[in-house]
Order: structure tokens, then sequence, then C-alpha cells
């Protein structure tokens, strides 16, 4: 069996999708900006973060590939 991103357990999602059903859907277009100001305070539980913490991350993948061969492989892969 092939797993897909999708079925990667992740709690996020899952906390929002809670908050959402809780919520109901919005009676109205009318009422939409507010249904949408409860539900960002709804989601907004868990605290920012920042894009540098995925610095470094994965970088053992790389180690041991040549960078230039690596790119001419890709390179000549693009039938261009």
């Amino acid at each position: 069996m092939v797993m897909g991103m999708s079925d990667l357990p992740n709690p996020l999602y899952d906390q929002a999708k809670r908050s959402v059903q809780a919520l109901g859907p919005p009676t109205n277009c009318a009422s939409l900006p507010n249904w949408l100001g409860r539900l960002s305070g709804e989601l907004d539980l868990q605290p920012r973060r920042s894009l540098l913490e995925l610095q470094g991350l994965g970088k053992g993948i790389w180690q041991g590939v040549d960078v230039d061969e690596y790119l001419r492989r890709e390179r000549s892969s693009w039938g261009g």
C-alpha cells in the first residue's frame, strides 16, 4: 500500500476540522466575515512558527551528492 501525505496523522488539521465543524456553516453571505473571524480565533491557538526553523532540515539527504553531476542529470532529463 502506498501512503500519501493525506494518510499521515496531522493533529493541526484535525484540530482545525473540529473547530470548523463546531462553528457550523455560516447562515448567509452577510454573516461570512463574522464566521471567519470566529474561526480564526479558534485556529489561532498555536504559537507562530518561523520559516527559519526549517533551515538545515534534510541536509543529510544531500551528503555525498556531487552538485554538478546532479544538475547535469536533472537538466538532461528535461528533454530540451
